[in-house]
């Protein structure tokens, strides 16, 4: 199948092009990036080299279709949405990387950020990509909406226990860390080296968009309005995320009853793990060990003092939560082995 990215110079389009390069079902055809047309590919990427030698063309989405079968959009929020109608009226498939077709509700828009969203009507055409929760969505799909990282992230994690109604859904806490590359490939002053280096810094306390993603499925699978409070940080390293759930039983809950949840939940996902050791330096899911990788490895504690279960889930930002995730839901929509191009242990140590 012929395949392009739309946008590809970025942190989240380098990955897409590496996994792609190597994938059994796919010829990448095009790698659009307007600030380096002309380019090849590996100066921008330079673990590529010796991998291809596609140079990066201009933006021209009339002609996306000549080109390709599937084209996966990977540009900032808010651009998506100026190119979408002429890429679906193309007839390509669209895996769409970006916040535009995330949310089902327009008004959400306006809330989370801060615009009229200009094509209300094609949100329902879009699928969020969450395999593990859509996957026969996906399937019928032609339109696909690769999820949020840290919403992803915290997502898998919680949905057990809000699909079995084990939690108190009113009070549900998300504290997630994330690595630099979650902020993008654009300098600024907060991802300055002498900045950014050593730091544990608090930059969403409240507010943060990817609550609206969590709020949004979760809801859908308690089928009632559930109550999320996330707290975001940049923490000191490149790439992983480590959301720390904070949930309130709402009666005495015994340990086999939550792994019941988790694995009926995940009874044989290629991509989830369960991580509860009681040996070892990494007992519970670390961001260090998910690394290049696909995984989103999940664990938990209970606490049962206080009623509350703590529970720990771990992606690679990039991949997981973004890259991995996209091209596993076009491994899905496409009927390919779900797992081609991206079942590969994690780089350890990273």
């Amino acid at each position: 199948m012929k395949v392009g990215i739309i946008g590809a110079s970025g942190f989240v389009g380098g990955e897409l092009l590496r996994i792609l390069i190597g994938h059994p079902n796919v010829e990448l055809t095009l790698a659009t990036s307007r600030q380096y047309a002309g380019d090849y590919v590996y100066r921008v990427h330079p673990n590529l080299r010796g991998f291809t030698e596609l140079q990066f063309s201009d933006v021209n989405s009339a002609k996306v279709a000549e080109q390709c079968e599937l084209v996966f959009t990977s540009v900032p929020h808010g651009s998506s949405v100026k190119i979408m109608p002429e890429l679906v009226n193309s007839g390509v498939k669209i895996i769409d990387m970006s916040a535009d077709y995330r949310l089902k509700d327009p008004l959400a828009y306006e809330t989370w950020y801060g615009y009229k969203h200009p094509n209300p009507a094609m949100l329902e055409k879009f699928v969020l990509g969450i395999p593990e929760l859509h996957r026969d969505a996906i399937k019928k799909s032609s339109y696909i909406s690769a999820p949020g990282c840290m919403a992803v992230t915290s997502i898998l994690g919680l949905a057990p226990l809000v699909k079995n109604n084990l939690i108190d859904t009113d009070h549900i806490v998300v504290d997630a860390k994330i690595g630099s590359s979650g902020a993008g490939v654009k300098p600024t002053m907060s991802s300055h080296h002498a900045e950014r280096y050593g730091v544990v810094r608090p930059y969403k306390p409240v507010g943060h968009r990817h609550t609206a993603e969590i709020v949004q499925e979760l809801s859908a699978l308690a089928k009632t309005d559930v109550k999320v409070s996330m707290s975001a940080h940049a923490v000191n390293m490149v790439r992983g995320i480590l959301a720390t759930c904070h949930v309130f039983v709402k009666k005495e809950v015994a340990l086999a009853e939550i792994w019941k949840a988790y694995r009926s939940a995940y009874p044989s996902e290629p991509f989830i793990r369960f991580v509860r050791d009681r040996k070892g330096l990494f007992r519970y899911p670390d961001p260090k060990i998910v690394v290049g990788s696909n995984f989103c490895d999940i664990g938990f504690e209970i606490d049962g003092r206080n009623g509350r279960i703590v529970v720990l889930s771990a992606t690679d930002n990039l991949l997981k939560g973004a890259a991995g995730i996209a091209v596993q839901s076009m491994n899905v929509m496409m009927g390919f082995d779900e797992t081609a191009g991206l079942k590969s242990a994690a780089i350890h140590p990273a």
